[in-house]
């Protein structure tokens, strides 16, 4: 325990003397050079350069590590430099969106009464729990990543296998399986309702009828996955066969030699040796299945309708509900704030969103990262 109030300590002694060190960097230090500089051409003063001997803890490490004249503090200082141009336009175009929508989610702004925003708390995020739409979003959310993060991995999986064999043309399938993922999601999209509204129906009989039309709403999910799957899944092989391609070759000939076939090859020594390349392609698989959004809407709109499970009616003591089966939560997040225009409630969900995601990631990376080491 005391070594972890030790660690939260320095933690946050290491955050408070960044953020006072980076305005001291760039305010100071640059006044304090054009000064030796101005003594240097006009008086021909040599300034000396000295270091901090007093006993204060906060300027003893300011001066060691960001403002003084040891190399290590030339270094952090050259570091923040060049890592300012990209940390302003994450602050800026991130973190100041992300804190202003956590207060626009505390408020009932509606996108068209600005200037008149009335602060309500913690009202929207209330109001959510009995929100059974965005409960039914959540849900199929959670059922369409979890399909989709099984079918894509184990898809790019095969595909990395395929083409790290001795295979003529090996460079030519690479490109070819990759290439779906330069395809925009929405014309992504629009190609693919061509497919299943027009090409697949042209073969008749069992085909007749999209899977995309009302009558196959069950079928919705399934055709989302495949034009997903079809799109990521070379994107997720490359990282799988850079993985493999590391696997040492005097492991795979030596457990030949031994006798083991391709399969036990696979489980006892591909699989152990990829491991973080399994924790990499989880996670954004995760990620992109979670945000779905753009090309539902240009596939499908949202899914053909059906109506709600009888067990989040019955949880919300509702009567038979129609929605759309492919709503997910980006969907559902975007019709609330730019269709309904009740931008405080779209935003809270927001939020929702990304909490649940960032618990998700994390969860799924720890799980990963205990396989690695079990493995």
């Amino acid at each position: 325990m005391k070594k972890k109030q030790n660690f939260i300590q320095r933690f946050f002694f290491s955050v408070f003397i960044f953020f006072l060190a980076v305005p001291l960097i760039f305010i100071y230090v640059p006044i304090r050079n054009l000064i030796k500089l101005f003594q240097r051409f006009f008086f021909r003063m040599e300034s000396k350069e000295n270091s901090y001997h007093g006993t204060n803890k906060i300027l003893k490490h300011l001066d060691k590590y960001f403002i003084g004249y040891t190399d290590q503090a030339h270094k952090n200082r050259t570091f923040i430099y060049f890592l300012l141009p990209s940390m302003s336009a994450f602050c800026i175009f991130v973190i100041t969106p992300f804190i202003m929508g956590i207060y626009f989610s505390m408020t009932n702004w509606s996108g068209l009464n600005t200037g008149h925003v009335t602060f309500v708390g913690l009202a929207n995020y209330a109001g959510l729990l009995n929100d059974a739409q965005f409960f039914y979003s959540f849900f199929r959310t959670v059922i369409y990543s979890a399909l989709n993060i099984v079918v894509i991995n184990v898809v790019a999986f095969g595909l990395a296998i395929l083409v790290t064999q001795k295979l003529k043309l090996t460079n030519i399938y690479r490109a070819g399986f990759f290439m779906p993922n330069l395809i925009g999601g929405l014309v992504l999209g629009y190609i693919w309702q061509f497919i299943y509204n027009n090409a697949i129906t042209s073969l008749g009989g069992p085909f007749a009828v999209s899977i995309l039309a009302a009558g196959g709403n069950e079928h919705a999910m399934l055709a989302l996955i495949i034009v997903i799957t079809w799109q990521y899944a070379g994107y997720i092989m490359m990282i799988y066969i850079a993985a493999i391609q590391n696997v040492p070759q005097d492991l795979i000939e030596a457990s030949t030699i031994d006798g083991a076939n391709a399969v036990q090859r696979l489980r006892h020594i591909t699989f152990p040796l990829v491991a973080q390349a399994f924790t990499v392609s989880l996670f954004l698989t995760l990620v992109t299945s979670f945000k779905q959004y753009d090309t539902i809407v240009s596939l499908t709109k949202g899914g053909p309708p059906q109506l709600m499970p009888s067990w989040i009616q019955n949880l919300y003591s509702l009567g038979q509900t129609p929605v759309k089966s492919l709503n997910l939560m980006a969907i559902n997040i975007y019709n609330t704030a730019f269709v309904e225009y009740k931008m405080g409630t779209g935003q809270a969900k927001a939020i929702i969103f990304f909490i649940v995601l960032l618990g998700f990631s994390l969860l799924q990376v720890h799980y990963n990262k205990k396989k690695e080491v079990e493995l």
